[in-house]
């Protein structure tokens, strides 16, 4: 049998934790190599002979004292012997990535449960060679980031879900809001994660949330971060789920060649109560006198909105305030939530913004709500359609 003259491993990944020579017929005049952030184990009949750091070693009974015990070899000579050498990475990769199975969230903000997950990555540096053998190794060949973090998946889960969830419900941080605590979530969860990873002979080089966000893979998930967008979009352009409702509405019976007519339309989606598009009411109904074909009064053109300064046919008791969308009673002159003066459309009640030329509910025109416009009679100042001889309200002659 040939003997090794030289025991060296030329790493090539720094992801290997550890890597065993493949070879285990030595000498005593075997030349051991370990480089810069290597060291080298000896195993032999199931016992540690020795630890080499790095340098270049000639194997003797000098440096390994254990082989004259287990092999009764002497002093000087090309002896043989059998062992096996394991050499150790003791550098710090930090791109081992890790990832949390979905977790179940009640988000302060909402008041619902969300999925979220989590993701980040990790940094591990051998600090007890032989611990780390011992414990994780065994009788495999090598030893990478990818199989620790396999390895460890379940107690990795068990943490980091625990020790999240233990964070967001004490500082009642939603989902909102998360993003600017990962560094403290970070800090928080790397100290359990040192002690942890101590146990087998790791020294944790850094431990790093990068995301918190809904867990977009189940279909609760989809939903909820859809609506989120939804919202956000919302927001910024300045309407209200209500009217988006209405536009989704009107522009599917236009894409569809409805027959209903844009006075259909108008109605599907601005004559209900509730705020503006599918609200839980009834239908405003304009009074039935409105439309006599005498006295001089006709029925609206159509597309306009129904006659009157006030709405008709219904009380609305609520409406959705056209800054934060929030639901308030119409006998507020303020929303509650945000200040925002209220607006009312003379027509149907609606919240409008003070910009709107036109109500987003019903489609009449704002421009001249003021008392004396144009088109308001001078007794009642009930909103007149142009070209009438009598107002329709109060039967003042224009």
């Amino acid at each position: 049998m040939a003997f090794i003259d030289v025991v060296e491993w030329k790493a090539q990944d720094n992801s290997v934790f550890a890597y065993r020579f493949p070879h285990s017929n030595l000498s005593t005049a075997t030349q051991l190599i370990v480089r810069e952030s290597q060291e080298a184990v000896f195993f032999s009949k199931g016992q540690i002979m020795g630890k080499f750091g790095p340098g270049k070693h000639t194997l003797s009974t000098e440096n390994l004292p254990l082989l004259r015990n287990l092999f009764g070899i002497p002093f000087g000579g090309k002896n043989p012997f059998t062992a096996e050498v394991w050499f150790v990475n003791k550098t710090a990769p930090l791109n081992i990535d890790w990832k949390t199975t979905t977790m179940r969230f009640m988000d302060p903000d909402y008041g619902q449960m969300i999925p979220l997950v989590a993701k980040g990555r990790y940094g591990l540096r051998v600090e007890d060679a032989e611990r780390f053998l011992v414990e994780l190794v065994g009788c495999m060949n090598s030893f990478t980031a990818a199989e620790l973090t396999d390895h460890f998946r379940g107690e990795m889960i068990t943490k980091t879900n625990s020790s999240i969830m233990a964070f967001m419900n004490t500082n009642r941080v939603g989902i909102n809001q998360i993003a600017s605590y990962l560094d403290d979530l970070s800090k928080f969860i790397g100290q359990p994660m040192a002690e942890f990873w101590e146990r087998y002979g790791f020294a944790l080089g850094g431990f790093y949330i990068t995301e918190v966000n809904v867990d977009t893979s189940t279909p609760e998930g989809a939903k909820i971060s859809e609506a989120l967008s939804d919202r956000s979009a919302q927001a910024i352009a300045g309407y209200t789920w209500q009217q988006k409702q209405s536009f989704d509405v009107a522009g599917s019976a236009a894409n569809n060649g409805s027959s209903m007519g844009i006075l259909g339309v108008a109605m599907m989606t601005g004559a209900f109560s509730g705020g503006g598009g599918m609200g839980g009411g009834m239908m405003q109904v304009p009074p039935a006198n409105q439309y006599a074909m005498g006295g001089g009064m006709q029925a609206p053109m159509m597309g306009q909105a129904p006659y009157g300064g006030a709405p008709q046919g219904h009380a609305r008791a609520e409406v959705f305030c056209s800054n934060c969308s929030k639901k308030f009673p119409t006998s507020s002159a303020f929303c509650p939530h945000c200040g925002n003066k209220y607006n009312p459309c003379p027509a149907c009640g609606a919240d409008n913004s003070p910009k709107a030329s036109r109500c987003v509910t019903c489609g009449t025109m704002l421009g001249s709500t003021e008392i004396g416009g144009g088109n308001q009679c001078s007794k009642c100042h009930a909103n007149v359609q142009p070209g009438l001889k009598f107002c329709p309200q109060c039967g003042n002659r224009l």
